[in-house]
């Protein structure tokens, strides 16, 4: 240092701080050099200094050089300063990124293994030293991206297709190249990004799975695998499965019988467990149980992948389905499994042999029903009612399927929750599909649907019911696009100012009614929500109405999440009732006050948290929480459980 150098506070916390930047083994005698050189009369803090450079940041010497009360050589002292997280930098590779320290995950290979697979790979972004120990230096282009420049870069380009198809084909190929950015641009982008991987667009997803397949994706379990399936569950390469979407593809959506093209769907929705729930993408499997399929046009597709055969009937299903549980059962004891899209005539069935020594649900029964529920209590809310008021309302429900039966039979057990006799509640319900209202004179019903079924009145049509029960609440979920005709939706407004109305098929071809048709034919005056997402809708006096959408990620997510965390053993009705009043205990009066019944889908992680918590505390409520009997502060707890997709930094495993 030049001798004419000035030797003032702010020349000595420069000098210093550089030194420290640069320079990480500093010994006692060089510091006490640089100080008698800068004239400081500080030695001791600096060479304690010298000691703990490696280990914080040169802002936190800045820090310590510039208080009175800095530690002196000898003291046994933790500094605050350690704690501070590193500032980020606006150069170079490290540009919009922060050094705090990041435990590294070790990965079993390198070089072209780590770019070809996608939870490891970084694409653009792998910073110089990972280049170098992962040996990837030359095997990409030579400017390294941060993951702020990756996503606004994919943004644009995604932005650019002229159809939610091919947007969807363009984001199935970045989760196949880079899992990491593909679930930080949903987690950030989530209200834009959601209908593009899941409802409405997966719909034709799942028609063309075929056509667009790529790359391997989950598993795939047939007739052919009887007594393999024990052993075929280990060439899954992840040892930590959390959460299983399991389909057989005879139900899609409002789409019928699709075969192993189904497989859309289970991919679709652990998406949304990673970036809603925050369940970590390693821990997360689709699988597809292929039991053939009835539908004449895959069977003649020369390019259909399923088997292409006519569907297992009856004790052959059946024992294809068992072996299956036993399996992902005997591999991961604590695993969730999520039915998801199994036709009426075997969901039930399916659900109610294994829920209670499983830890499993059905999407589209319980699911649904719980999110349904939700949204009828805040519903309730915005017409300035109780909540406990939903034992004294009537309710149609259009559609006797397992989402329709599913549904009445949540909103039965939360009156009883809240104190009505069970019978009083199924009597508030009434349940009409392509036939009329249940009777108990028709043949063929199922037994959930005969706890529906009327004793007079079998038969009568929807716009009867209406007439004469006078409900408050119309649902729809028929998958028939345009069922609630105007009649109907003005029929209910004759004895109810404010009629809830939610046409919950998809996708937006297959709902009930639009927004629009319901808006205006009530004037503006109904509650509505949707299956499938509707753009706001502005009526001829000038009022705008903004639709929100009931759907199942306000709750499965966080189902999974709380169950999986806890180590529940099973899902309980309670368990679904709690995560309901959890959603809708979310809405904020200023959301209530605009006619939305569900929160923006901005807040989807919160909400999940918070329906995780209520699950967690059922679940020790129960005496079912294996993992965890107590927690001060769950919220806390479950915050830092929930997966956040950031790069971090990675080691060859030897």
């Amino acid at each position: 240092f030049p001798e004419s150098l000035e030797c003032n506070k702010i020349n000595r916390l420069t000098c210093c701080s550089v030194i420290l930047l640069f320079c990480e083994d500093l010994s006692d005698t060089m510091i006490s050099g640089i100080v008698s050189k800068l004239g400081s009369r500080r030695p001791n803090r600096i060479a304690s200094l010298s000691k703990a450079s490696s280990a914080f940041s040169p802002y936190a010497a800045l820090k310590y050089m510039s208080t009175s009360d800095a530690p002196t050589e000898g003291n046994n002292y933790i500094a605050e300063d350690f704690l501070i997280e590193d500032i980020t930098t606006n150069e170079g590779e490290w540009s919009m990124c922060s050094r705090k320290f990041m435990a590294p995950l070790k990965v079993p290979g390198r070089g072209d293994d780590i770019l070809n697979n996608p939870l490891w790979n970084k694409g653009t972004a792998f910073k110089t030293g990972e280049r170098d120990r992962l040996r990837l230096r030359g095997l990409l282009p030579p400017r390294r991206l941060n993951m702020v420049n990756q996503k606004k870069r994919f943004l644009k380009g995604l932005r650019e297709k002229d159809s939610a198809i091919k947007k969807n084909i363009e984001l199935e190929d970045l989760h196949d190249r880079n899992e990491t950015l593909y679930h930080r641009i949903l987690v950030d982008h989530i209200e834009e990004i959601a209908p593009l991987i899941y409802t409405p667009t997966v719909g034709q997803a799942c028609k063309e799975f075929g056509m667009r397949y790529r790359r391997a994706r989950g598993m795939y379990f047939t007739e052919e695998d009887h007594g393999h399936m024990a052993a075929m569950v280990h060439n899954w390469p992840h040892n930590d499965v959390r959460v299983i979407c399991v389909t057989d593809g005879s139900r899609i959506l409002g789409l019928g019988d699709l075969g192993a093209n189904g497989m859309g769907i289970p991919i679709g929705k652990l998406s949304l467990y990673c970036a809603a729930g925050g369940i970590a993408p390693h821990r997360v499997l689709p699988i597809v149980i292929d039991a053939g399929t009835d539908n004449e046009e895959l069977l003649e597709d020369e390019y259909y992948l399923g088997v292409p055969e006519k569907r297992l009937k009856g004790r052959d299903y059946y024992k294809l389905i068992d072996e299956f549980m036993q399996a992902v059962k005997n591999r991961w004891p604590n695993v969730l499994v999520q039915f998801e899209d199994f036709s009426s005539d075997k969901a039930q069935t399916i659900l109610n042999h294994y829920r209670n020594d499983h830890l499993c649900f059905n999407d589209d029964i319980q699911g649904t029903g719980a999110t349904t529920l939700a949204g009828i209590l805040s519903a309730l809310r915005a017409k300035g009612e109780s909540v406990d008021s939903l034992g004294d309302q009537k309710i149609v429900i259009a559609g006797a399927g397992s989402a329709g039966i599913g549904v009445g039979q949540v909103l039965v057990q939360a009156m009883v929750e809240q104190g009505r006799k069970a019978e009083d509640a199924t009597n508030n319900i009434f349940i009409v599909d392509q036939n009329g209202l249940l009777g108990t004179e028709d043949t063929g019903l199922s037994p959930e649907q005969k706890k529906f079924a009327r004793e007079i009145d079998g038969g009568m049509s929807m716009d009867a019911v209406i007439e004469k029960y006078k409900p408050t609440i119309l649902l729809g979920m028929t998958g028939v696009g345009g069922l609630f005709k105007e009649g109907i939706i003005k029929g209910m407004t004759k004895h109810c100012d404010r009629p809830i109305i939610f046409p919950l098929s998809n996708p937006t071809t297959k709902a009930e009614c639009t927004a629009e048709q319901a808006f205006t034919w009530t004037d503006g005056n109904c509650i509505f929500a949707s299956g499938s997402p509707f753009d706001p809708v502005t009526l001829e006096d000038g009022r705008i109405f903004y639709p929100t959408q009931c759907n199942n990620m306000y709750i499965f997510p966080g189902l999974g999440l709380g169950a999986t965390l806890c180590g529940a053993e099973t899902v309980s009705d309670q368990m679904l009732y709690v995560a309901a009043e959890a959603l809708a205990n979310h809405m904020t009066a200023e959301e209530l006050a605009q006619g939305k019944v569900f929160p923006p889908l901005s807040k989807i992680r919160d909400v999940s948290q918070h329906v995780a918590v209520a699950v967690i505390e059922q679940a020790i409520q129960e005496g079912q929480a294996r993992k965890l009997t107590d927690c001060a502060d769950l919220h806390d707890f479950v915050s830092k459980k929930m997966y956040d997709p950031v790069y971090v930094p990675l080691v060859e495993k030897n």
